[in-house]
């Protein structure tokens, strides 16, 4: 899998996020759901298919593909058009994030689970003790606190399993490549990518620019996707620029 579509299949769950807390936000405000839920889908399909069309830029698969490929792929690499472990996890990491983020957190701003999520957190990310922080300062709440530990501890969890399938994220990137050759070099990819993770790794897990950030950022749409999906999307352009790099050299 290239790291265009694998980028893009974040994408798509940015906007699956974004408008399922659209969609609720309507509803808690008494707002006619169905007309809503019609608004939402359009914005949805429309911002994703930016993503999509990454992936059916490239060609759906045709017979000289599946030839090729039935050739080339070596065990463990999965074809470029199917989800591969890491995907499903992050989708089902993203949608848990969510369910946090709505019901379990609001609910229990206390208790010893709670309070031992924040805390382990607290120290072992930088980030989240800005969050927690500028939170405070802010006078909001509301599970957040909760909702942004727990999504930190999600995206630990991603990240250590995603390393673990480097290799064969890899390969599919050097099949991918061989199929379709790309006009930046697989060292340059790296390196944009790398870029990237540095400048999350800065805003986000070590937290600089987060107590410059208004109220209000923490506040409606934007607050949400910070809290419950940034971390997330921060452990995957990690694990992309990763296999990336990896991929870059020649297989051993």
């Amino acid at each position: 899998m290239g790291v265009s579509r694998l980028l893009a299949k974040a994408w798509v769950v940015i906007c699956l996020f974004a408008g399922a807390h659209a969609l609720r936000t309507a509803v808690l405000n008494g707002t006619d759901p169905w007309p809503v839920v019609f608004q939402v889908l359009a914005a949805v399909l429309l911002f994703a298919a930016m993503g999509l069309l990454f992936v059916g830029g490239y060609g759906v698969s045709r017979d000289a593909f599946h030839a090729r490929a039935t050739a080339i792929f070596k065990p463990g690499v999965t074809p470029r058009t199917m989800p591969m472990f890491n995907d499903i996890v992050f989708l089902v990491f993203a949608a848990l994030s969510f369910v946090i983020q709505v019901w379990y957190a609001p609910r229990h701003l206390s208790g010893s689970i709670t309070d031992a999520v924040e805390n382990a957190l607290y120290f072992a990310i930088p980030g989240n003790a800005m969050v927690i922080a500028r939170l405070d300062t802010c006078a909001v709440d509301g599970g957040r606190v909760l909702a942004s530990s727990a999504a930190w501890l999600l995206a630990l969890v991603f990240a250590a399993s995603a390393v673990s399938r480097l290799k064969q994220t890899a390969n599919a990137m050097r099949v991918d490549r061989m199929l379709h050759p790309q006009s930046l070099s697989p060292t340059g990819l790296a390196a944009v990518l790398g870029i990237v993770a540095v400048v999350g790794i800065q805003c986000l897990f070590v937290g600089s620019p987060i107590m410059l950030l208004p109220c209000s950022a923490f506040i409606g749409l934007p607050g949400v996707l910070l809290i419950g999906l940034a971390p997330l999307m921060f452990a995957y352009v990690v694990y992309a620029a990763l296999a990336a790099l990896l991929a870059s050299g020649s297989e051993k």
